[in-house]
């Protein structure tokens, strides 16, 4: 396939494969639509942003009885790793919160991975047991 390539302001006909044509056409299409939401955002604003200063809507508030809810979840989990070991609950929080690889946390905890594992599943099933029993109740 013959594509035309714009070089310094020259028109440039090159032969290429259909492979090469599929991407340069799929490249040509993304920064078409790109362009056209670039257009449609002219003013540099995210659609909900403009959504919400247009129709005079308020941010999102949380209501006092999703705050106590809220609230008192954090105390029921923190209720839980307080029954942890400082080992368990910092390995646990860098794995839950924080997102690292066990291996990870072993590097930075001076471990083996297994110790990690061995740590995670311990506060992981303090936690099955804590909420089966507040099922229970």
């Amino acid at each position: 396939m013959e594509v035309t390539i714009n070089n310094n302001g020259q028109a440039v006909a090159v032969e290429v494969t259909l492979e090469v044509y599929e991407f340069l056409d799929r490249a040509d299409h993304k920064t078409e639509n790109l362009f056209h939401e670039q257009r449609r955002h002219w003013d540099g604003r995210e659609f909900d942003e403009y959504i919400i200063t247009t129709e005079g809507v308020g941010a999102y508030g949380e209501t006092p009885e999703e705050y106590l809810c809220r609230m008192e979840t954090l105390h029921e989990l923190m209720a839980v790793l307080d029954t942890c070991t400082e080992a368990q609950r910092r390995r646990f929080l860098l794995y839950a919160l924080d997102g690292l690889s066990l291996a990870e946390i072993g590097v930075l905890c001076s471990c083996s991975k297994v110790a990690v594992y061995q740590s995670v599943e311990a506060v992981r099933k303090k936690f099955i047991n804590f909420f089966e029993n507040r099922l229970n109740e």
